[in-house]
């Protein structure tokens, strides 16, 4: 019994010590002040608690949506759910196991030699080997559907729970009676389902399509849940919707042109990420950083004195910052391949897959194409099925 004391003294000592007023308010403010009273409600930690089995039920909601909606959009659009399996080869399958995924050109030569195979049919065994072990598009596809879905719709519920606040339109309204002030119902379910959403992206992340940038998600995912967390308890709720909504509102776009970019649609999907790099440049490289870094930097010094909770905040506000910097290389990287090569591709996935993939389709065109190249002659008909006079096959 004794040692199960111990812990349970140092697990009191540490809680009050981590719930010290001087952590998580401004000075001569005490959790008494935050207690609900007169009907009003205040924020308490215990109820981000609810975030966790938020989470899960988004998660089956997710799998009941990609099989009943997204799967069926998928087919609609003519994405195929299967694989092109290889012909089996045991020399060529224990290499591409033991030794490596790609070859080099001396390794397909010598390959070629052992299998009696050409080297052409050695490269596109490889090719069609890799592309069977990466997702296929149907499931990119049904990941982004969802992040659509769910962007659009608490983006249309952000806006709804915001527009008639004056915090909004006058951001010294921001902290006009902090941190004394009291949680409204739409504040709640905005954080409760924001929260959830991320938590049930970080479940997912080991059984998602893994990309380049998979430790920038995590980080990413990991800042947003200890940012709404934080502003949560220490009643920075206003100043937290409005973070939530400059970061949902460009996300629509990103996930859409995802969308038809696996279904094919170049021009769709391009007109759709200019929306989106135009946004995102806008909220997160403009309005985020002059907007909302200068009410939660500059505007709480003109009210309050310094203390931890302010300072704690804005440097997980600066974080992101720079993961914004981060991305946005990468989408003004992707702008200048759509402007000089006329298309794009989602750079945060492998772009070697998408290369492969067209490369292979590709292939299976030019060979349809030699094939009915090949029927039209046996047949006496050229290339353009015109009769080939007798005699001038071989011409």
């Amino acid at each position: 019994m004794e040692p199960e004391i111990v812990d349970d003294g140092m697990f009191q000592t540490f809680k009050e010590w981590f719930w010290l007023e001087r952590f998580w308010l401004p000075p001569q403010v005490k959790w008494s002040d935050l207690e609900d009273h007169d009907g009003l409600v205040f924020v308490k930690p215990s109820h981000l608690y609810i975030t966790i089995p938020c989470a899960f039920g988004l998660l089956i909601i997710r799998h009941f949506f990609e099989k009943f909606i997204a799967t069926p959009l998928a087919k609609a659009f003519g994405i195929k759910e299967d694989i092109q399996k290889v012909i089996p080869n045991t020399i060529l399958e224990n290499f591409f196991k033991h030794s490596t995924r790609h070859p080099s050109q001396t390794d397909i030569y010598g390959l070629s030699k052992k299998c009696t195979l050409t080297e052409r049919q050695v490269e596109r065994w490889f090719r069609r080997r890799r592309n069977q072990d990466r997702p296929c598009r149907m499931k990119k596809f049904r990941e982004a559907c969802w992040r659509f879905a769910f962007y659009l719709m608490i983006t249309v519920a952000g806006i709804a729970f915001l527009y008639d606040k004056p915090w909004v339109y006058d951001l010294w309204q921001v902290w006009n009676g902090y941190p004394r002030q009291p949680l409204l119902p739409s504040q709640y379910w905005y954080y409760v389902l924001e929260m959830s959403f991320y938590w049930s992206l970080l479940f997912s992340l080991g059984s998602d399509v893994k990309r380049k940038d998979f430790l920038a998600h995590v980080i990413h995912h990991l800042a947003a849940i200890s940012l709404m967390s934080f502003s949560w308890c220490a009643n920075y709720i206003r100043s937290g919707t409005l973070v939530m909504i400059v970061h949902d509102v460009a996300d629509i776009w990103l996930e859409s042109a995802k969308m038809f970019s696996y279904a094919g649609w170049k021009q769709t999907c391009n007109t759709l990420f200019f929306i989106f790099s135009t946004i995102f440049l806008i909220s997160r490289l403009i309005i985020f950083p002059f907007w909302i870094l200068h009410c939660t930097l500059v505007v709480p010094m003109l009210y309050l004195e310094p203390f931890f909770s302010y300072i704690f905040l804005n440097l997980q506000l600066i974080v992101l910052q720079i993961l914004h910097l981060y991305w946005g290389y990468f989408i003004l990287k992707m702008l200048k391949t759509c402007i000089f090569l006329k298309n794009i591709q989602d750079v945060r996935s492998d772009d070697e897959d998408g290369y492969e993939e067209e490369e292979e389709e590709e292939e299976e065109e030019e060979e349809a194409t030699k094939g009915k190249g090949r029927d039209c002659l046996k047949n006496g008909l050229g290339a353009d099925r015109h009769l080939i006079p007798n005699g001038q096959h071989g011409r």
